[in-house]
């Protein structure tokens, strides 16, 4: 009896939960597809319309951003896979002084929020003569501790054999790198990398801070430039600039939720 309870009061949480996380997407999807008259009330043979799409697109200069934005992901992605994959090669293969040292260093980032660390980064950024440029908002993130840590379990669990193989092969540090351990880590880098372009997709605060332009405002800041009283509000049109901005990380999600799960298990994250 206790058992059913249990399962029963389970399932009713997750369907909460899963109410709470649906209901509003559901009605960005409602108002984006309907006229501005049925923001407010639901009518199941209402007309639909790619008109809030239209009148979002020639509001905002979103093709603009989006253009920002991958230029922005993409940068900090090839930055950390280099980082990352020459900082976990060291610290899985290498014995040097302080390695251990240098590693807690690494783990301890885990635990700092970046909230904290930005108005240091400002002062860097503005030392450096690099504020309201792309290179600003990426800079802080091109070293990822969680991605070296990530990288580097996954190295320690190349077998030392197929390592001494290539080395009587005459490869050199480095061949060895890109042609054992790299195509062996493939399912980290891709859990890794599908983690990093959300997560920079989405990413706010920072990029708030140091743009002050068309030229170098990712989405997230444009949409919410587009949103703001100014502009007016008008439910249908902003919603339907928030599926446009949201839609291509959703479309992937859908598309390789399978590859996405299953690179995290191949990758040992639980």
């Amino acid at each position: 009896m206790t058992l059913s309870l249990t399962r029963a009061l389970n399932l009713i949480g997750a369907w909460a939960l899963a109410l709470l996380w649906i209901l509003p997407l559901a009605y960005a999807v409602w108002t984006a597809f309907h006229p501005a008259a049925y923001e407010a009330r639901f009518d199941l043979f209402a007309p639909l319309t790619l008109e809030n799409f239209a009148k979002a697109w020639e509001a905002a200069p979103f093709a603009r951003y989006f253009l920002n934005t991958f230029v922005l992901v993409t940068a900090i992605l090839i930055g950390q896979f280099i980082l990352g994959t020459l900082a976990a090669y060291a610290f899985a293969r290498f014995e040097f002084p302080g390695r251990n040292i240098l590693f807690a260093l690494v783990l301890v980032q885990l635990l700092v929020m970046p909230d904290i660390l930005i108005v240091e980064n400002y002062r860097t950024i503005r030392a450096l003569g690099l504020i309201d440029t792309i290179g600003a908002i990426a800079i802080p993130y091109i070293a990822s501790g969680f991605g070296i840590f990530l990288l580097r379990q996954t190295f320690m669990s190349v077998p030392k054999e197929l390592v001494e193989a290539a080395q009587i092969e005459g490869m050199s540090t480095l061949g060895i790198l890109l042609k054992v351990y790299v195509p062996l880590a493939v399912p980290t880098y891709l859990a890794y990398g599908l983690v990093s372009v959300s997560h920079h997709w989405n990413n706010f605060l920072w990029p708030l801070i140091v743009t002050n332009s068309v030229e170098t405002r990712p989405v997230t800041v444009g949409l919410s430039i587009f949103a703001s009283i100014d502009s007016g509000v008008e439910w249908s049109v902003i919603n339907a600039a928030t599926l446009m901005t949201s839609g291509p990380l959703l479309i992937a999600f859908l598309l390789f939720q399978r590859q996405f799960v299953q690179s995290f298990m191949r990758a040992g994250i639980k």
